[in-house]
């Protein structure tokens, strides 16, 4: 497998990526190596916000040993009840996550009934909650999509745009390749090239943008969970239009849309709705 990523349009060439390192004849992904590395930075960035507002930092520590766990199970399981196929023949695949195959929209789903739960158990509020581990988590999802460039995945379709990304074909997985890519592979040396989207890499600035605002706006809030609905907006914004040019897009079954888009749209219209609801209700308090 040739092992080469370029992004020809701004001259940048790099010659071998692995996807993993070997320590005493065991594979570590680098996949999973990055994921780690963004569940670490969400954490820390998740207890520092804590500490600033007046919040016990021990409690996200205490939060995130249930929430990784959770996170990580229903990221899994949201990306195999849409990917069955794949996995219906070799039930015990579903147990290797190493190369892959989790989708943050389960991930998120799980990590907030996560949230719900332990508060009721710690007499917290599940809202304040989420306006803090909400920082964390898009910091999380902005280092942790490394891991697709890593395992050259989640690219878009074909493009000659000024960020396009040139990936060897057997790098990449058959079923990923549309046509309109075939239509324009290059071939150099006997070695045959799709250019695409990088989506993975949209997604990560997209990320550090929503983050930014969050920032900001935490300053602004009017109400608790105000901070996490505007990431829904933000990120839901985002990957409605990533998801939008990617390849291997998760389709709701016999429907044959892709059922992260539709949850994208969805989460940005209610969302936008609550937010707007609330401050009208709050205004309403306030002049009586």
């Amino acid at each position: 497998m040739h092992r080469t990523i370029d992004f020809p349009n701004i001259g940048i060439h790099l010659k071998s990526v692995g996807d993993h390192i070997t320590i005493f004849g065991f594979d570590i992904a680098f996949y999973g190596m990055i994921i780690g590395l963004g569940i670490l930075t969400g954490l820390l960035i998740a207890a520092a916000e804590a500490k600033r507002s007046g919040q016990n930092p021990e409690d996200y520590f205490d939060l995130a040993i249930y929430a990784v766990i959770f996170s990580i199970i229903g990221a899994r399981l949201y990306y195999v009840a849409f990917s069955w196929d794949m996995y219906k023949d070799d039930l015990l695949s579903i147990l290797n996550i190493r190369q892959g195959g989790l989708a943050i929209y389960g991930g998120v789903i799980a990590a907030v009934i996560t949230v719900f739960v332990f508060a009721r158990v710690k007499k917290m509020s599940a809202t304040l909650i989420l306006d803090t581990a909400g920082l964390g988590l898009v910091a999380g999802q902005m280092i942790g999509r490394w891991g697709n460039f890593f395992n050259r995945e989640a690219f878009g379709e074909y493009t000659n745009s000024f960020l396009a990304m040139r990936l060897p074909v057997d790098a990449v997985r058959g079923s990923d390749i549309t046509e309109l890519m075939r239509k324009n592979m290059e071939t150099v040396k006997g070695v045959s090239y799709i250019q695409v989207h990088p989506t993975f890499l949209y997604e990560s600035l997209w990320c550090l943008m929503v983050l930014i605002i969050m920032l900001i706006y935490r300053k602004h809030k009017k109400f608790n969970g105000e901070v996490f609905l505007v990431y829904l907006l933000g990120y839901g914004l985002g990957r409605f239009w990533i998801e939008g040019l990617r390849t291997d897009q998760l389709l709701i079954p016999k429907i044959g849309l892709p059922v992260s888009q539709i949850l994208a749209g969805v989460l940005v219209v209610v969302s936008l709705a609550l937010i707007i609801y609330k401050r009208i209700e709050l205004k309403k308090v306030e002049k009586e």
